[in-house]
């Protein structure tokens, strides 16, 4: 699958984009009401972001982390339409979920198969889905000189995150790009969606000799969860390390790439990335990513 080009906004033009300034007619708005949907939820760094930016630009709005189980799905998306919410955020367990309860879908989610965005509009929610040009901007920002139609890349994980990080690498021009999992049958099907190389979990660290880019879209090394093993000896003293993890900022993943000199890449920036789009679309205003809001955001995660 190689779906057609839709961003590779770079990051002078996420900086002109926070430039815009609130107009007279966002000013007499109403409060806007927007949130975040998990089981659990009360991890979210969303609220923090969204907030921060709901200040900057002296906007009449609200956004929460509310928790909704699996079971109440349904139920709670019909609430945030009948009290006139905007939107909202979607994060595990419901990202693949939530497609089916959406009026429609962008292009990007239907060919992740995940939401993590809804707009309420009409009366209907709209799925999109952020993550990958969320990915996409961290690494071009983090790593300005970074090759896209020269990388090899190699994505641990099958997921919803995986899947969005193999389309954002899609659409920058990266054919070479293997997939693996500890669920073998996950990868596979992966795979054949996007038409990738698949790699046994066994031979992760063999499949390391060529890689110019190796991203972690595992839960392995988040706080609360086991480590990722992983040998990184045959990676090349070049090659980046990417980890979507941001809690711990700094993974044993990217503390080991570091330690040998590797260029390293942490999750903090592509979850404030996934948060401009969404933000613009229920407030009207393309917010900047700035130094401080990223300091603040890397504190929370500490």
């Amino acid at each position: 699958m190689r779906p057609e080009r839709e961003f590779g906004m770079t990051p002078k033009d996420q900086k002109l984009r926070g430039k815009k300034c609130m107009t007279d007619k966002t000013s007499k708005l109403s409060p806007i009401r927007a949130a975040v949907i998990g089981h659990p939820v009360g991890h979210s760094l969303s609220p923090l972001i969204h907030r921060h930016w709901i200040t900057t630009y002296g906007l009449s709005g609200s956004y929460d982390a509310i928790d909704v189980a699996p079971a109440e799905l349904a139920t709670g998306i019909a609430s945030f339409v009948a009290e006139g919410y905007a939107g909202f955020n979607v994060t595990v367990p419901h990202k693949q979920a939530v497609m089916a309860l959406c009026d429609t879908c962008d292009p990007a989610a239907r060919a992740i198969g995940a939401v993590n965005t809804v707009v309420i509009s009409g009366g209907k929610p709209h799925g999109r889905n952020t993550d990958a040009a969320g990915f996409i901007m961290n690494l071009k920002e983090s790593l300005p000189g970074f090759s896209f139609t020269d990388a090899r890349a190699l994505v641990l994980g099958a997921g919803g995150a995986a899947r969005a990080v193999v389309y954002g690498l899609q659409q920058e021009g990266v054919s070479a790009i293997r997939v693996t999992n500890r669920t073998a049958e996950r990868a596979q099907a992966l795979g054949d969606d996007f038409g990738l190389e698949v790699v046994s979990w066994d031979e992760k660290e063999a499949a390391l000799s060529d890689v110019t880019l190796l991203v972690n879209t595992t839960a392995l090394g988040m706080t609360g969860q086991p480590s990722l093993t992983l040998d990184l000896s045959a990676l090349a003293p070049g090659a980046a390390v990417y980890d979507i993890v941001y809690k711990p900022l700094m993974t044993p993943l990217l503390c080991a790439a570091k330690d040998r000199g590797n260029p390293i890449v942490t999750g903090i920036g592509m979850l404030l990335h996934q948060a401009g789009p969404a933000f613009e679309a229920w407030f009207g205003i393309a917010p900047a990513v700035t130094p401080a809001l990223r300091r603040t955001v890397e504190e929370a995660a500490r």
